[in-house]
């Protein structure tokens, strides 16, 4: 699998500002679904007609979309921090 207990550790100790326990923080909620629409992503280049996986990629995109929303109104500062350090664009 690709999403194991460590991978998931690691990704909210680097994103949750650095507390590993902290998994309901915005930062590492955006942090975690971008590293799965990327493997998604991935999964549908090689597997073009994986309609299933394309909708759960879309429903996906849209709950991190909502998360940046949130973290946009809350504070401004914190948005640019993520937004800058995963690569993602508005």
């Amino acid at each position: 699998m690709y999403l194991t207990k460590e991978v998931k550790a690691e990704i909210f100790a680097k994103h949750a500002d650095g507390n590993a326990k902290n998994t309901g923080s915005a930062e590492g909620q955006i942090a975690l679904f971008t590293h799965r629409i990327n493997h998604l992503t991935g999964h549908l280049k090689n597997n073009r007609k994986d309609f299933n996986t394309e909708r759960s990629l879309v429903k996906l995109v849209g709950k991190r979309r909502s998360l940046l929303d949130y973290l946009i109104k809350k504070d401004i500062t914190r948005y640019r921090a993520i937004i800058k350090e995963l690569n993602i664009r508005k």
